[in-house]
C-alpha cells in the first residue's frame, strides 16, 4: 500500500474500517481510500462516497459523496447509479450542481 499499488490501499482501507488485523479506525480508512480513489480504484471511490454521507472518519458531506457516486456512476455501476439518484433528492440544486462541477474537476485531472 505505501508503495502506491492502488488494490493494496483499498484492501488496507477495508482492514481499518472493519479492524481486522488493525485497530478500527475510520480515519485511517478514509486516507487509504482516498489514495486508492484518486488513482481510479472503483469501489474505493464508492467507499469514499458512503464515508461523505455517513461522514464517517470524516466529516459528513453530500456534495462530495455526490461527487464519488457520480464518478463511479460514469462507468454504469448500478448501485452508484441507484444510490447517487437518491442522494440527489436529499440535496439542492445548487448541491447537485457542485457536486457535478467537482467530478467533472476529477475527471478532468485523471484523463488518461
Amino acid at each position: 500500500a505505501e508503495q502506491g499499488h492502488a488494490k493494496a490501499q483499498f484492501n488496507l482501507g477495508l482492514m481499518y474500517h472493519n479492524g481486522e488485523g488493525v485497530p478500527q479506525d475510520d480515519a485511517k480508512a478514509f486516507e487509504w481510500d482516498t489514495k486508492a480513489a484518486e488513482q481510479g480504484h472503483a469501489q474505493a471511490q464508492f467507499n469514499l462516497s458512503l464515508m461523505y454521507h455517513k461522514g464517517e472518519g470524516v466529516p459528513q458531506d453530500y456534495i462530495k459523496s455526490y461527487m464519488w457516486l457520480n464518478i463511479v456512476a460514469a462507468s454504469s455501476d448500478k448501485d452508484a447509479i441507484k444510490l447517487r439518484d437518491a442522494l440527489r433528492a436529499e440535496m439542492t440544486a445548487e448541491q447537485v450542481a457542485e457536486g457535478q462541477r467537482l467530478s467533472r474537476e476529477w475527471f478532468e485531472k485523471h484523463k488518461k
